[in-house]
């Protein structure tokens, strides 16, 4: 994304809206906190073209692509299009976010106690699926084994060594940082708590998807927790019956980052793209910037 010139009030992480309309500046403080501005929404889209999509992907030799890589690229594709998605809520004030960071939690091993880790890849606004592809994949390669630890892993390590009391002054004291855009940039970079969007596959565990909360410690605005495929008989123009297949997914989102017609408009594209994945295999012709 473009960058501009810093002013007073911008966070390390984002600008600070300025323009917004009078309700949107007043609603952080009616709603101080992500969980008390949570909105739930559920949705699915028939795989019929995703499926010829990831085969075909996987036959040019793209080996594991899958709905994961499909949903996330969509998703980059829509902020390029409604920067709004990438807004976040901090000190009670609107911001737009420098980039696009995109988290999800992987497990080491396909255990049921094996260490689990979370990621965060930085994809630009104009990526295509096949840039997704590639920076996803070279994230859980990197992350993928117990030996290697993220600096993720290794902040979380360092934290569980603190007494509990200790402990919890200490994540306030990181609230208060963060509150005061104190907290370091490399902890930032670091931290599965700041970010454009949270995913997460029940798919790969055979179940169907949840509403996960999103957290009100860091400044995530967006949580999608997709699930395993399903299918349902329909009935035909011709009155006979068909079989569709289906993959469910849910969104919890911070209302006070958009409007819910800003919303429902970022959402319908998300079905579009999700429908004709095809569309992702070339950048957009114009990436959008949000509001001053």
């Amino acid at each position: 994304m473009p960058n501009k010139k810093k002013r007073f009030g911008d966070r390390k992480d984002g600008r600070k809206l300025r323009s917004l309309a009078p309700l949107n500046r007043v609603s952080p403080y009616i709603m101080p906190t992500r969980g008390g501005a949570s909105n739930f929404i559920a949705d699915s889209i028939e795989t019929g073209a995703m499926d010829r999509y990831i085969y075909e992907k996987r036959a040019r030799g793209l080996k594991g692509f899958g709905a994961l890589h499909v949903f996330i690229a969509a998703y980059v594709r829509v902020i390029s299009q409604r920067p709004g998605l990438n807004r976040f809520i901090s000190r009670q004030k609107a911001y737009a976010r420098n980039n696009i960071e995109i988290m999800l939690a992987i497990k080491k091993e396909l255990k049921l106690d094996a260490q689990e880790t979370v990621i965060k890849i930085e994809p630009a606004p104009d990526s295509t699926a096949a840039d997704v592809y590639e920076a996803l994949n070279k994230a859980v390669a990197e992350n993928r084994t117990a030996e290697n630890a993220n600096g993720m892993d290794k902040t979380a390590k360092i934290l569980s060594f603190i007494p509990g009391l200790f402990l919890k002054f200490t994540v306030w004291f990181l609230n208060i940082l963060d509150y005061f855009n104190l907290l370091p940039r490399g902890l930032l970079k670091l931290s599965p708590f700041h970010g454009s969007m949270f995913i997460t596959s029940m798919g790969s565990l055979g179940i169907p998807p949840i509403y996960h909360h999103l957290y009100d410690f860091g400044n995530v605005p967006i949580f999608i927790s997709y699930g395993a495929k399903r299918r349902q008989n329909e009935l035909a123009d011709d009155g006979g019956v068909m079989k569709r297949t289906y993959i469910d997914y849910k969104i919890v989102t911070d209302e006070r980052i958009c409007d819910g017609h800003y919303y429902a408009s970022a959402l319908k594209l998300l079905r579009e793209y999700l429908g004709n994945p095809k569309l992702l295999d070339y950048p957009p012709e114009c990436v959008f910037e949000d509001i001053e």
